[in-house]
């Protein structure tokens, strides 16, 4: 089973890890620390996902993403913006997150967001053109995919 670490959902979510060890301490988000360091599974990012509040930020962050994007003029570069949403069951949206999270982890110029709720995975995903065709192609190169 894929485990995310607090970086992995510092990317995921857009919130800073700071943040999240405030819900830790909280008690919103459940996780063990593995040789020093957080480790979550998919089921306890469930929970921490389906808090009303944690929710209502989620959907604030992945619309900011958005919303930056276009509000941004200045671009020197070519940027891209795309919005996957994929039916998924539980499983395949664990595929879909832990896939993507190894691609941010070796990305640079990219910025992503992960979503599942009710058989929906969203990711968001902005950055160089070409940075999001490459790890685009990647994704579709998988099994999981279709």
């Amino acid at each position: 089973m894929e485990k995310y670490n607090l970086n992995d959902l510092a990317m995921m979510t857009g919130f800073t890890t700071r943040t999240l060890r405030n819900y830790l301490n909280q008690g919103l988000l459940e996780g063990e620390k593995e040789n020093g360091v957080w480790q979550f599974t998919p089921e306890q990012l469930d929970r921490f996902f389906s808090e009303p509040f944690v929710k209502e930020g989620l959907r604030i962050k992945r619309s900011s993403a958005v919303f930056d994007f276009l509000a941004d003029r200045d671009r020197k570069t070519a940027r891209t913006c795309v919005i996957l949403d994929l039916p998924a069951d539980r499983r395949k949206g664990d595929a879909v997150s832990a896939f993507f999270c190894r691609e941010m982890r070796e990305a640079s110029d990219l910025q992503f967001s992960y979503g599942w709720d009710k058989g929906l995975a969203r990711v968001i995903l902005t950055g160089a053109a070409d940075a999001v065709e490459k790890t685009l192609k990647a994704y579709y190169s998988t099994e999981f995919s279709e």
